[in-house]
């Protein structure tokens, strides 16, 4: 009974230490374009070999959906949050 109760905390506390999906289980693109009706702005995708966000931007020519800008390229206002994320533009961009 000891044992069984220790293995069922012990599941408890790693699941509670698990990573949560990063975009609110919503996937995480991969490429240029993220996700047409379903990336929110702020999501995290993937392009390029490097982490992004998904944001508003003509970089890419992705139509209605949003574009992944790499981290390294983006400007941030940790003031300003978006989505609950601080507010992340292309740099240049008009937004941020």
């Amino acid at each position: 009974m000891k044992f069984l109760l220790s293995t069922i905390l012990s599941l408890a506390v790693l699941a509670a230490a698990a990573p949560r999906p990063q975009n609110a289980n919503r996937p995480v693109p991969n490429g240029a374009c993220c996700t047409a009706n379903t990336s929110l702005k702020q999501d995290v995708c993937n392009v390029n070999g490097q982490t992004g966000r998904c944001v508003p931007s003509a970089a890419n020519n992705c139509g209605a959906a949003l574009t992944c800008i790499e981290d390294s390229r983006l400007t941030c206002d940790a003031n300003t949050l978006e989505r609950g994320r601080p507010l992340c533009r292309l740099t240049g961009e008009a937004g941020v």
